[in-house]
């Protein structure tokens, strides 16, 4: 027999399939072919719904959000999935809230881990808010930017509204205040305990050896007074998340509707709020699919790292590289997801990849688009610069310059006089530079034929950096291996 999650998203693609032209009249009397729903369904973007009548309710303006966790100081790819649901929403003129989770930060989710987060310190998880919040309000800035250039949102539910609002908010600010027995005697008195039991996030934890603290199991309630909290002050009806959120989610919807339901029970004078939800669904869920890799990896990984948003823990250039990298069986969901090409477009993109994979058309496209999106125009250009300086032309051919212009901030680009490096061999400037932790690891490069100064092999660990063979006198360009690099740039 299947669970209810299962039957629902059963009935959500039954209906799918029947529905492939939605029709819906906007503010101004436009009529909308397909809306936000079914455009994010053609991209394989959509795991599940709560309720099929969401597809109703976004043909006009909503709100809707979705949750940040503040683990680390910066966001990495695996959370552009979240975001680029909601810009897909704000482009379409709904109001996009994304909640930084400066008090569910503090306890950690349990869903899809077998063992509970290391508590953070209150001025590092202050330190990654901040931080995040920063970050969150440049992506929807350069993406929005980098969509209207795309063409924008051609079913936008009101064309007065080409692009919705955003409110990046902490939802430290409403639960600081919140005293125990107020929580109790508000959001718990509405909790059942054996539906928060039911729930995978805490089933799988119960029958684990670590089992799960009382702390993570209210993480549930606590995302679902979130939810709560945008409902009344923002009426906020939608929440979006991965599908390991499926079980929080379903819990904010519950804690809305019982109550609305109490609240309408109490006011006996005025009966509208029973009427009012009557056949209504007050609040719906959207949940996205958890991407991998074709093999089966988890997505957003680089050689067992994170591949970050901030350019100073993953380089413009390594970003670029990263989704350069990505392998023909994963390059055309990535785009469908990532990107704001049309899902034409990418059809005849893939059409074209396939009669000459070598090219690797698909891949540049995929990593030019997804650069342009977190980092914008200028960035693209940098790291295309960035992949011929380091892997497709003699540096000692290219200009200074133009190498100066393409590695600026980046953090394997370092200016140098020269009296800091003459003298001293490259296996030591390697370990001084940050290319590599120790001078053995670079010497035993050398050794085995990987240690190379623009292109040039190095044979003795004791090689001295000579100006006269450096670009243009200034720019030596040290790889150890195929991918690690530093540049070191001679300003006198």
């Amino acid at each position: 027999m299947l669970s209810p999650p299962a039957l629902l998203r059963l009935i959500v693609r039954s209906q799918t399939r029947h529905v492939s032209h939605y029709s819906a009249v906007s503010q101004s009397g436009r009529v909308a072919e397909r809306n936000v729903i079914d455009e994010l369904e053609s991209r394989g973007y959509v795991s599940a719904l709560t309720n099929p009548g969401l597809r109703q309710h976004v043909a006009s303006p909503s709100c809707l959000y979705a949750g940040v966790d503040p683990s680390a100081s910066s966001l990495h790819v695996g959370n552009l999935l979240p975001l680029m649901g909601l810009l897909h929403f704000k482009m379409a003129g709904h109001k996009a809230i994304a909640i930084i989770g400066g008090a569910t930060g503090s306890i950690g989710d349990p869903s899809g881990r077998s063992t509970e987060r290391n508590a953070l310190a209150s001025d590092e998880l202050d330190r990654n808010v901040r931080g995040i919040t920063d970050q969150v309000e440049r992506f929807f800035q350069l993406g929005s930017e980098y969509a209207g250039r795309r063409g924008g949102y051609e079913r936008a539910v009101d064309e007065d509204a080409i692009r919705g609002e955003l409110e990046v908010l902490n939802n430290l600010e409403w639960t600081q205040g919140v005293g125990l027995l107020d929580f109790l005697r508000t959001v718990g008195k509405m909790a059942r305990v054996n539906v928060m039991l039911a729930r995978d996030s805490v089933k799988n934890r119960l029958s684990s050896d670590s089992g799960i603290s009382y702390t993570e199991f209210t993480y549930q309630l606590l995302q679902a007074s979130d939810f709560l909290h945008l409902y009344r002050t923002r009426n906020c009806t939608i929440q979006l998340g991965g599908s390991d959120q499926w079980g929080n989610i379903v819990a904010g919807i519950d804690l809305i509707k019982r109550m609305a339901a109490d609240e309408a029970r109490q006011d006996v004078q005025d009966g509208s709020g029973l009427e009012e939800g009557k056949g209504r669904e007050p609040a719906y869920g959207l949940t996205i699919p958890l991407l991998t890799t074709s093999s089966g990896e988890k997505f957003g990984k680089s050689a067992g790292n994170a591949v970050w948003l901030d350019q100073q823990r993953t380089s413009v250039s390594d970003f670029y590289q990263f989704f350069l990298r990505s392998t023909d069986e994963d390059v055309e969901r990535y785009l469908r997801i990532f990107s704001w090409l049309k899902v034409d477009e990418i059809d005849e993109l893939m059409t074209q990849h396939f009669v000459n994979k070598k090219a690797r058309t698909a891949q540049k496209t995929l990593a030019d688009e997804v650069t342009e999106l977190v980092h914008g125009e200028q960035a693209v250009k940098k790291a295309q610069t960035a992949a011929v300086v380091l892997y497709q032309t003699n540096p000692r051919l290219l200009k200074a310059d133009d190498i100066i212009s393409a590695f600026e901030g980046d953090p394997r680009f370092h200016r140098v006089t020269w009296s800091d490096i003459k003298g001293l061999p490259v296996t030591k400037l390697a370990v001084q530079y940050g290319l590599c932790k120790a001078r053995g690891e670079t010497v035993f490069s050398v050794q085995a034929g990987g240690l190379f100064v623009n292109d040039r092999k190095v044979n003795d660990p004791r090689y001295l950096i000579v100006r006269q063979e450096m670009v243009q006198h200034r720019i030596a360009i040290v790889r150890l291996g195929s991918k690690n690099h530093m540049i070191l740039c001679v300003e006198d």
